[in-house]
């Protein structure tokens, strides 16, 4: 088959500050953040002395560096995750208590910019020496959140303390400078992010630098020495314009792959694209679990070999689900298909969201597809980067719902609530709203709201599971809509009244899904879908069965069950293993939110028919 040529889009985010979530499934959550999660976070951060620390770095009180080098980070990804929160819903005591944490961090920043607590006060004579220190990685957290509470409040405070940090590194690092390879990546997209704000190009052509520096044995330090890990535990063994393969630590390669699309973004240069492409296919056709889970093994926290994915060990990062949103949300942008939004709603509702509780205050770092019934989440942990990295995800899911295309609106997320949008150019202002159920229903209703007739295009993605849909503008199908694209949207070129409907409905049976047969642990198994839900067996609803003692048909029906009292609000699905024994799955992302017990994705597959009827 002819590889059909990519034509880039550079596609426009919509702010999630432009889209206001009412639906079931995602406002409760986003309640649960603000009242519960961004609070614990805090409280620990606090009562751990990641906060203190800070203080101490500037000389507002006396003591030791508490924790490990990186702890500044989880500091700042909190606060960012807060200034997400203020820009839907301004909260004055919450905003006087993060700024007096602000000015503690202005007050650690040393006179020439520098800013990392656990050097100010332990090693101050180790700066920029083992590149694997996270100086930066801590920098570009900071920028991050500088930049998310300027936008929020206005506040410069550390948007100055920002620039004058990556102003401390462009004066160190550069072209004719000194070489630095940051061992895990993550200034490289906060440097992006500061060029948006700030208009200064050099940050981005900072964060371009640093992308080049890798994989021509510029690494220093303790990453490099160790004969296990080496250069390609943080992605600097090749280029990266040469980058073929996803290898080493899962977080650190999603975020330089996500800068590597932003500095493409940025920059309108494409040679980048090649390689992200390449990397992409190999990350998700040969490394990614069923439930957007990457990275198998604990030694590295990342890849090992493709088809490598054991179930109760799989390691599958809360982080790494987070950044892979990072990156497909970038690369959707950059070229307008619909493959790369489906990964991040693959991850919304299954490898990032199983990360945190009900509850909002008990976390998975580790997420595997099977536990025996001693794999548990918990209130925090040393490195507590997944509590904190949730913390400034989820209240800023909203951005991925759209985007503004040459000539209109893809929308990329199903998700019930309404946004204002103005379109490219000089386009008119068009109001979106969504009245859906999904995921547990594939009905969707999109009233476009305008002051006037208006000619545009509307791109609606159909998700890769989605076997067929119905399209219709009140009783009647529109003549006037093209096939589905290869890009894999539904596409609605026409003009439209201030007013209109369009009803798509995705069917959404219950599928069953088996691996590709190089997958040696799933061999013989299969997995249930319904929609983007991932679903799995868990003890406390299956009493009379013991882990891995069941098998069932792929062909057997199950029922589909509205539970609204059952885990927040769950659809379950039931049917009977080969033995005629009732069963119960429940979605993936809930599972560890009651009485401890077994828990399983991948199921052995029945090897003859069932004979009972159900």
């Amino acid at each position: 088959m002819k590889k059909r040529e990519q034509k880039l889009q550079y596609w426009q985010a919509v702010p999630f500050t432009k889209v206001r979530i009412e639906d079931s499934f995602w406002r409760p959550r986003l309640e649960v953040l603000k009242r519960v999660t961004l609070r614990t976070c805090l409280d620990k951060c606090e009562q751990t002395g990641r906060i203190s620390n800070f203080a101490k770095a500037g000389g507002l009180m006396e003591g030791n560096f508490e924790g490990i080098y990186f702890n500044d980070s989880d500091v700042y990804k909190v606060l960012e995750g807060v200034a997400y929160s203020l820009m839907t819903d301004r909260d004055p005591a919450l905003e006087q208590e993060v700024d007096r944490i602000f000015d503690l961090i202005a007050a650690a920043q040393e006179e020439d910019g520098y800013l990392s607590t656990y050097f100010t006060l332990e090693a101050p004579d180790q700066k920029w020496i083992d590149m694997e220190r996270h100086e930066m990685y801590n920098g570009g957290h900071l920028i991050e959140a500088a930049v998310a509470y300027y936008e929020a409040t206005g506040k410069r405070v550390l948007l100055d303390v920002a620039c004058r940090l990556a102003d401390h590194y462009d004066n160190l690092f550069g072209p004719g400078k000194r070489h630095w390879v940051e061992g895990h990546e993550e200034i490289e997209l906060a440097l992006v992010k500061l060029y948006r704000v700030t208009g200064e190009e050099r940050y981005w052509k900072l964060s371009l630098w640093l992308l080049e520096e890798r994989g021509h044995g510029h690494g220093v330090g303790t990453i490099w020495n160790r004969e296990e890990w080496g250069p390609a535990y943080c992605q600097d063994d090749v280029p990266v314009k040469d980058i073929e393969k996803v290898t080493g630590h899962a977080v650190r390669a999603m975020y330089l792959y996500a800068a590597m699309a932003d500095v493409v973004l940025a920059s309108k240069d494409t040679s980048y694209v090649g390689a992200l492409n390449k990397v992409w296919s190999n990350t998700v056709e040969r490394n990614m679990y069923i439930t957007g889970g990457i990275g198998p093994s604990q030694h590295n926290e990342g890849f090992t070999h493709d088809y490598d994915m054991p179930n109760e060990t799989a390691y599958c990062e809360t982080c790494a689900a987070i950044a892979m949103v990072y990156w497909n949300h970038r690369m959707n942008l950059l070229e307008g298909d619909a493959k790369y939004a489906d990964i991040v709603e693959r991850e919304m509702y299954n490898g990032a969201l199983s990360g945190i509780s009900l509850s909002g205050d008990q976390f998975f770092y580790v997420n595997p597809l099977v536990s025996t019934g001693d794999h548990h989440r918990t209130a925090w942990y040393d490195t507590s980067c997944c509590p904190t990295n949730l913390a400034r995800f989820l209240p800023s899911i909203g951005q991925y719902v759209y985007a503004l295309t040459d000539d209109g609106i893809a929308v990329n997320q199903y998700i019930d609530g309404e946004s204002e949008m103005q379109l490219s150019g000089d386009g008119p202002s068009v109001r979106i709203i969504q009245r859906t159920n999904y995921p547990w229903n594939g009905r969707i209703e999109l009233e476009v709201q305008l002051e006037t007739t208006a000619t545009f295009t509307l791109k609606l993605r159909i998700p890769g599971w989605c076997k067929s849909y119905q399209i219709s503008a009140g009783d009647t199908v529109p003549k006037d809509i093209e096939t589905l694209t290869n890009d894999g949207y539904l596409v609605l070129q026409r003009e439209w009244v201030p007013g209109q409907t369009i009803v798509l409905e995705l069917d959404m049976p219950v599928e069953a899904v088996r691996a590709r047969s190089e997958v040696v642990a799933n061999r013989e198994r299969v997995a249930i879908q319904r929609g983007p839900v991932v679903y799995c067996l868990e003890a406390v609803d299956n009493p009379e069965v013991e882990y891995d003692s069941l098998a069932i048909s792929a062909h057997q029906p199950m029922a589909i069950n509205d539970r609204p009292e059952l885990l927040g609000g769950v659809v379950t699905l039931s049917g009977r293993d080969e033995e005629g024994r009732p069963i119960t799955l429940i979605p993936y992302y809930a599972w560890d939110n009651r009485e401890p017990g077994f828990m399983q994705v991948w199921i052995p597959e029945a090897k003859e028919e069932v004979l009972y009827s159900s």
